[in-house]
């Protein structure tokens, strides 16, 4: 045993040594570096969402988070490149394995993307009511990939973002004032006027009709049994649907007790004797 350890050449082996114990001592500074970077960089993207209230928390989260794996696959192969490992291969396969995903989940990342425009342009947020992809209700949840809608019957309702982003958008919690358009029509017979005042007095007694922006109320349209008044209240959007289904029982109250008749399809038979 003594005579094979003589035999042995440290001096032949120490250069080698030497070049793995750098290449680990490098490669552990290159994995405490890029972990530091890649965590300081994902707290920074996450920090800019929580300082500006008008940014998404979600958005940025995600951002950073795709930030940090971005430095780290980069701060991997940067390590195996230390120890010979041929990197090139592994990049192009990392590629392929992304393209070969991206076509698998094709629907998923068109939603990621809708959610991503979503939550950069805003056009909706948290508790706001919308019309949007056929549906209407309250905004519960806004994900990458879904928009979660609460109706009034208090269902859940879950929409892909595709189907948001590509079709009409309506946010009626946009604007703090809303008009509700509402229509009301009365017999030829009638005086406009009166008709037009009763209503008026309705409007102004209401306790959610707002007196800036007026009231319009006017005649549109000169119909084939009635003369139609558009009545477009102004209230804050809190009283939209108060305002929008109590208003029309107070007008037809109103209107019965000044005797203003309120038409009704009807449809005149005339009979001839043929006889005669």
């Amino acid at each position: 045993m003594q005579d094979w350890f003589d035999q042995i050449d440290i001096n032949q082996y120490l250069p080698s040594a030497l070049s793995w114990a750098t290449n680990i001592l490098l490669a552990l500074l290159i994995l405490i570096i890029g972990f530091w970077i890649a965590g300081r960089v994902g707290k920074s993207i996450r920090n800019a969402g929580e300082r500006n209230e008008r940014l998404d928390d979600t958005l940025f989260r995600f951002m950073g988070s795709v930030a940090k794996y971005v430095i780290l696959a980069f701060v991997i192969i940067a390590v195996l490149n230390r120890f010979g490992v041929e990197t090139t291969s592994i990049v192009a396969l990392l590629g392929a394995a992304s393209l070969a995903v991206g076509l698998a989940l094709q629907g998923a990342m068109s939603n990621l993307a809708a959610g991503v425009m979503l939550m950069v342009f805003r056009p909706y947020r948290v508790g706001e009511f919308i019309d949007a992809a056929g549906k209407f209700g309250k905004v519960d949840e806004i994900t990458l990939f879904t928009t979660v809608l609460q109706t009034f019957d208090n269902q859940q309702i879950i929409i892909p973002n595709g189907q948001i982003w590509g079709d009409q958008i309506i946010n009626h919690s946009h604007h703090p004032v809303r008009g509700v358009d509402m229509h009301f029509g009365v017999a030829y017979g009638e005086d406009i006027d009166k008709a037009r005042a009763t209503i008026d007095k309705v409007l102004a007694d209401h306790p959610h009709i707002l007196k800036d922006p007026a009231p319009f109320v006017e005649v549109e349209t000169l119909n084939d049994s009635s003369v139609d008044f558009i009545v477009r209240p102004f209230c804050e959007g809190a009283h939209y649907f108060d305002v929008r289904y109590s208003l029309p029982e107070q007008v037809k109250k109103a209107l019965d007790a000044a005797g203003i008749e309120i038409p009704f399809p009807h449809r005149k038979v005339i009979v001839v004797n043929e006889n005669s």
